[in-house]
C-alpha cells in the first residue's frame, strides 16, 4: 500500500473539482465518497455540476475561512492511498476504515476528536482513494503534521498485513524524490519516454561517474545536452547547481530547473564536492598481477581494471563492516561509468541495473576512513576510454566485469539486509538480475567458443583436468567421464597452462578469491576470474580460426589467391574509355 502525501496553498475547490471530474485522460469512474469528518458531506457523486462542487468545498474550507488572514500558507492536505499491482481490490468499507486510520495516525483527525481538521475520501477508481482535508482544525488551531509521512507509511505496513496486501519495503528517508503524477501525465503528454526528473536524475549520476574534479562535473553536465544554471554567493563563491532539459518548460515559457539535491540526497553540490575531495579518482590503472598485454584496445583494458576493482569491493562488503557503505558509492559510480560505455547488445539492462542500484548507494550509514579511490579511478577510466564494441576482446572484457558486478550486488544485498535496510537489499536483486541478463549477452559468445574448446580437448587431457576440478570445488560428480558443466573451465585451465601457469595452483587462487556461495553459475565467475589472474585474452580464440589462421599462413598470398575460384568478370562497357598504362 503506498500513501503519498501533498500540500497546497488553494483552498480544496479545485482539488475536490479535480477528484470528482473525469480526470485528465478520462480514467476516473464511479466517483464517490467513501468516508468523510462527520459521515454526512453531500456527495457530489460522478462529474458533478459546479454548484454541487462548491458545496462540499465549502463545508471543507469553513474554519480555513473563519481564521480570515491568520489561516497558513498551506491550507489543504492531500494524501493519495493506492494498493500495490495484484493486490485484491478493497470495497467501500474497507476503504473507509482505512481513510480514518490513516488520517489518525497522521493527525489530521485522531480518532474521537471531535474538533479536528475536516476531511473527506474520496474513490474513483478500484485500486485507490485521495483523502482531501482543510489544516485548520475545526476549533481554529492548526494541525500537527510532525512527521505525517513518516506515520503513513507506517500505518500503511500495519494496514497490507492486516489486509493481507502485498508487504512492501519500508524506507529510511534517504530514497530520492519519486516524479509526481502531473510528471508522468506531462511527459506522457509531450511524447517523452519518462518524465525530466529522472532523465535529469541519470544524467547527473553518469557526470559525477569517475569525475577528477567539480570542473569536469560541471563540464561533462553541459556536453550532455543539459542546461545548467550555476549559483553563487555575493562573494562570488559557487554553492549550487541547476540543471534542466532543453525544451522542457512551464506554463510562462520558463526552463524548469532541478537542484541536485532535489534529484537524489547525494547529488547536492556539498555531497559531490565532498565526494571529490574524499575519493580522487585519476584515471590510472589498477596494478595487476603482470603488465597489461599490449594490443588490447581502452575500453578493455580498463573493464579488466574495473573487474579488479569490484572484487575488491565484493570483499569489503563480505567484511560487514560499516565502512563497507562506501564501497556501495564507488560500485555506484562504476556500474553508472560501465552503463554509459556499454556496447549496445547490453546497453538497456546496465542502464536499468544503475538505476537499480542507485537506491542501494544511500543509507544512514557513514564511512570515515575506506578507500574508494581504486573504484573511481576504475570509473573515470572506463568514461575516458569511451564505448566498447560489443564483439571481440571488448566483448569479452564486458563479459568479464559483469561476472564479477553481479556478486557485487549480491554482496550489497546481504550487507544492507544485516541492517535491516529493505528498499536497499530489495534494489540491490534487482540489479543483479539485470546484470545478469546484460552478461548473458556478453557471454553468449565466448563461453561457447570455451566450451567448443573443452570439448575438443585430448581425452588423456581432458580427464586431467577434470580431475583437478572435482579436487579443488570438492565436486561429488561421477569421476569416470568429462563433465559437460565442466567444459568451459577446462578449456580455460588448458589455456592456462600452455601459458606458464599451474592449473591447479591457479584454480584454487581463483575459488579462494571467495563470494561462490550465492553465484547462479560458478563456472562462468572462476572462467572469467581465471583468465583476468592469468591475463589470458578476454576473448578465447575459437580453434576453427586458428586452424583457418595457420591454413592462410602455409598456404600465402600468393597460393591463396590461386586456390580462389575465378569470378566471371563484367562485360567490358564500351562507353568507358580504355584505362592509362
Amino acid at each position: 500500500m503506498i500513501p503519498k502525501i501533498r500540500t497546497g496553498t488553494d483552498r480544496s475547490f479545485p482539488l475536490i473539482d479535480y477528484l470528482f471530474g473525469p480526470g485528465k485522460h478520462e480514467e476516473h469512474t464511479h466517483q464517490h465518497l467513501v468516508a468523510s469528518w462527520n459521515d454526512f458531506a453531500p456527495d457530489p457523486g460522478p462529474n458533478p455540476e459546479r454548484h454541487q462542487v462548491a458545496k462540499l468545498a465549502n463545508q471543507l474550507d469553513q474554519p480555513v475561512r473563519a481564521l480570515g488572514k491568520q489561516a497558513p500558507a498551506n491550507k489543504i492536505w492531500h494524501c493519495s492511498v493506492r494498493t500495490a499491482p495484484g493486490d485484491r481490490h478493497l470495497d467501500d468499507a474497507e476503504w473507509a476504515t482505512i481513510a480514518r486510520r490513516i488520517v489518525h495516525a497522521t493527525g489530521i483527525a485522531p480518532e474521537g476528536d471531535t474538533t479536528a481538521c475536516r476531511w473527506v475520501a474520496v474513490r474513483h477508481a478500484p485500486d485507490h482513494i485521495h483523502i482531501a482535508a482543510t489544516l485548520v482544525r475545526q476549533d481554529g488551531r492548526l494541525a500537527n503534521l510532525s512527521y505525517d509521512r513518516r506515520k503513513a507509511q507506517a500505518e500503511a505496513r500495519l494496514i497490507e498485513t492486516e489486509y493481507g496486501l502485498r508487504q512492501l519495503n519500508p524506507g529510511d528517508g534517504t530514497a530520492a524524490k519519486n516524479p509526481t503524477s502531473q510528471e508522468h501525465f506531462k511527459a506522457e503528454r509531450t511524447g517523452r519516454t519518462e518524465p525530466p526528473r529522472e532523465t535529469l536524475r541519470e544524467a547527473v549520476r553518469q557526470a559525477v561517474a569517475g569525475a577528477a574534479s567539480e570542473e569536469e562535473f560541471l563540464t561533462r553536465l553541459r556536453e550532455a545536452g543539459l542546461r545548467v544554471k550555476l549559483r553563487h554567493l555575493p562573494s562570488g563563491d559557487l554553492v549550487g547547481y541547476n540543471v534542466a532539459l532543453p525544451g522542457d518548460r512551464n506554463a510562462s515559457g520558463e526552463p524548469i530547473w532541478f537542484a541536485g539535491a532535489k534529484l537524489a540526497p547525494d547529488l547536492s553540490l556539498p555531497k559531490i564536492r565532498h565526494r571529490l575531495d574524499a575519493a580522487p579518482a585519476t584515471g590510472t590503472p589498477i596494478p595487476e598481477d603482470r603488465p597489461a598485454r599490449p594490443g588490447r584496445s581502452a575500453p578493455a583494458r580498463r573493464r579488466r581494471d574495473a573487474a579488479h576493482a569490484a572484487e575488491r569491493a565484493v570483499a569489503a562488503l563480505d567484511q560487514d563492516d560499516d565502512e563497507a557503505a562506501a564501497y556501495l558509492v564507488g560500485a555506484g559510480e562504476l556500474l553508472d561509468a560501465l552503463a554509459q560505455t556499454s556496447p549496445a547488445a547490453t546497453r538497456a539492462e546496465l542502464r536499468a541495473a544503475a538505476r537499480s542500484f542507485e537506491r542501494a548507494t544511500r543509507s544512514h550509514v557513514r564511512a570515515e576512513n575506506a578507500d574508494i579511490r581504486a573504484l573511481r579511478s576504475a570509473a573515470s577510466g572506463i568514461v575516458h576510454a569511451g564505448s566498447a564494441l560489443g564483439r571481440g576482446e571488448d566483448g569479452g572484457a564486458t563479459a568479464m566485469v559483469l561476472s564479477t558486478f553481479v556478486l557485487v550486488t549480491l554482496a550489497a544485498a546481504r550487507w544492507h539486509s544485516a541492517r535491516g535496510h529493505a528498499q536497499q537489499a530489495a534494489a540491490s536483486c534487482q540489479a543483479a538480475d539485470h546484470l545478469r541478463l546484460a552478461y548473458q549477452q556478453a557471454a553468449a559468445t565466448p563461453m561457447r567458443t570455451l566450451r567448443d574448446i573443452g570439448r575438443a580437448l585430448p581425452k588423456g587431457e581432458r580427464l586431467r583436468y577434470d580431475t583437478t576440478i572435482r579436487t579443488v570445488l570438492r565436486s561429488t560428480g561421477n569421476p569416470k567421464g568429462p563433465a559437460s558443466e565442466y567444459d568451459a573451465l577446462a578449456a580455460v585451465l588448458a589455456e592456462a597452462e600452455k601459458a606458464g601457469h599451474d592449473p591447479k595452483a591457479l584454480l584454487e587462487k581463483a575459488v579462494d578469491r571467495r563470494e561462490l556461495e550465492t553465484a547462479r553459475n560458478t563456472t562462468d565467475v572462476l572462467v572469467w576470474r581465471i583468465r583476468r589472474l592469468a591475463d589470458l585474452p578476454a576473448n578465447p580464440e575459437h580453434p576453427h580460426t586458428r586452424a583457418a589462421a595457420g591454413t592462410r599462413a602455409r598456404t600465402g598470398p600468393a597460393q591463396a589467391r590461386t586456390a580462389r575460384p575465378a569470378q566471371p568478370q563484367p562485360p567490358a562497357d564500351p562507353h568507358r574509355p580504355a584505362p592509362r598504362r
